[in-house]
């Protein structure tokens, strides 16, 4: 879509493809291949840029997609440990609840003597 303005001020996109001619009569026609009409504020030559700069980004997007994804570099090897095995840990898993005990609690742990 391109933007353009009304004679009024208010901007509105028109889609290019559906432009059958633009004109000056002394004010700028965009006609419409179903005939409608629209007078804006633009000149022909700045309609014009417009359109070829809304078909140049198509075709620039489309030649994006066709060139291809260069391959991402491969991840760094792990560290080794002393044994000369990947140095890999636990990780929890965090939706994993587990019960916790009377000794595993700070307060809990004791006994009432001692609270």
């Amino acid at each position: 879509m391109i933007l353009v303005t009304r004679l009024t001020g208010t901007a509105f996109a028109v889609n290019p493809d559906l432009l059958e001619r633009v004109e000056s009569t002394p004010d700028t026609v965009l006609t419409l291949i179903d005939g409608t009409k629209y007078l804006v504020s633009e000149s022909v030559t700045e309609v014009i840029g417009l359109v070829r700069d809304y078909r140049s980004s198509i075709v620039a997007g489309a030649r994006a997609l066709r060139e291809p994804v260069p391959a991402p570099e491969p991840p760094a090897p792990l560290p080794l440990d002393e044994s000369g095995r990947p140095g890999l840990h636990v990780v929890p898993d965090p939706h994993v609840v587990t019960p916790l005990r009377r000794t595993d609690h700070p307060v809990l742990a004791k006994t009432p003597e001692e609270v």
